[in-house]
């Protein structure tokens, strides 16, 4: 398939700039695959859907606070440096977005915070835009990921056009959030409030953990029309024997399993064995899944509304099939649905 047949109309006006002042409170839109037809319901409304003994597997990847603005040495010009990737086990050599890039070279010294609290050295050219950085810090482990919350902010999308605000530290996480490294939210998991998360275990509903942290393979933008031919950044992935286990003993009973984001589906489609069950394993994935794809674990899946011609949006066409994804997205814009990382769901049964 063609990146442009993935394209849509949306209006500005929907691309929500603050989360629902209550998680579950947020819109749903279910869509039937068996039937083509759609619900409009509230994401805790899923209370109703799942029974005893379906599972749920979710993304427990935390959010570090990825964006530091900064200044060139010498010349004191302003730059925002989106920390991407952790290269070394010390933190101190990083892969990051730069932006102005035109204004980074190589041995250029980048100064953060009050009183030049970090330091910064530009080390690589990585692509046109992002570069390798090494920080220049003599202090413990500990000590650098402190001074990092210190001077990083909540890394919201460029598409949410307003500052960071202090309940974005909060509301820009999953309420399972456990291990850091991610630079963007699995988004499908903020609708999750502590009290809806309780009541489906109550229920008897399960819940298996999966860990992607989430980088820029989710959302750089694919510049190749034939989908063939992209390639993913690696993301790295880790899914746990008892994670396996819970998922292969649902698939035997024939549950309900789903993958809670387009995050979780990528990881456990990394690693299905010749048998179509889930392994435990870990290390980076650049799986890309677009049309025809075969699924092998999930039979249901949450997940937000995306960006045209992304490959969040096309993952979803090969779960739903194409033309009931995009009528799908026809009937989320026509219903003034709230699209984006903060924007309402969709369940695709």
């Amino acid at each position: 398939m063609k990146l442009s047949a993935f394209d849509y109309k949306l209006p500005k006006e929907l691309i929500s700039q603050y989360p629902t002042p209550n998680r579950e409170d947020s819109r749903l839109m279910i869509v039937d695959r068996k039937t083509g037809k759609f619900e409009h319901k509230h994401f805790r409304d899923i209370l109703n859907i799942f029974n005893e003994d379906d599972l749920l597997i979710v993304n427990n990847t935390k959010v570090f606070p990825a964006r530091m603005f900064g200044k060139k040495e010498k010349t004191g010009a302003s730059i925002e440096v989106f920390l991407l990737r952790e290269l070394n086990g010390d933190n101190l050599l990083w892969d990051v977005l730069v932006d102005p890039a035109r204004k980074i070279r190589v041995g250029n010294k980048l100064y953060f915070g009050d009183n030049d609290m970090l330091v910064a050295e530009v080390v690589d050219n990585t692509t046109s835009r992002g570069r390798t950085i090494r920080f220049l810090f003599d202090g413990t482990k500990d000590e650098f990921r402190q001074i990092l919350h210190t001077l990083g902010e909540t890394p919201l999308p460029k598409y949410i056009k307003r500052k960071e605000e202090a309940s974005d530290k909060e509301r820009y996480q999953t309420i399972y959030a456990k291990h850091e490294g991610a630079v963007a939210a699995p988004t499908a998991g903020l609708h999750f409030s502590p009290e809806l998360y309780k009541k489906l275990q109550i229920k008897g509903v399960n819940f298996a953990e999966i860990t992607l942290h989430t980088g820029l393979g989710s959302f750089r933008s694919i510049d190749v029309e034939d989908l063939t031919k992209h390639k993913m950044e690696a993301e790295f992935f880790q899914i746990e024997q008892a994670t396996a286990d819970l998922v292969n003993e649902a698939k035997a009973n024939h549950k309900r399993i789903c993958a809670v984001g387009t995050t979780s589906m990528r990881a456990i489609e990394t690693a299905v064995t010749a048998n179509d069950e889930l392994k435990a394993a870990g290390g980076w994935t650049n799986t890309f899944i677009h049309p025809p794809h075969k699924f092998s674990i999930a039979n249901c899946m949450i997940t937000n509304m995306h960006l045209p011609k992304s490959s969040l949006l096309i993952m979803v066409s090969a779960f739903a099939g194409f033309d009931l994804t995009m009528a799908a997205y026809e009937e989320a814009v026509k219903e003034e649905y709230r699209f984006f990382s903060y924007g309402d769901a969709m369940l695709i049964l």
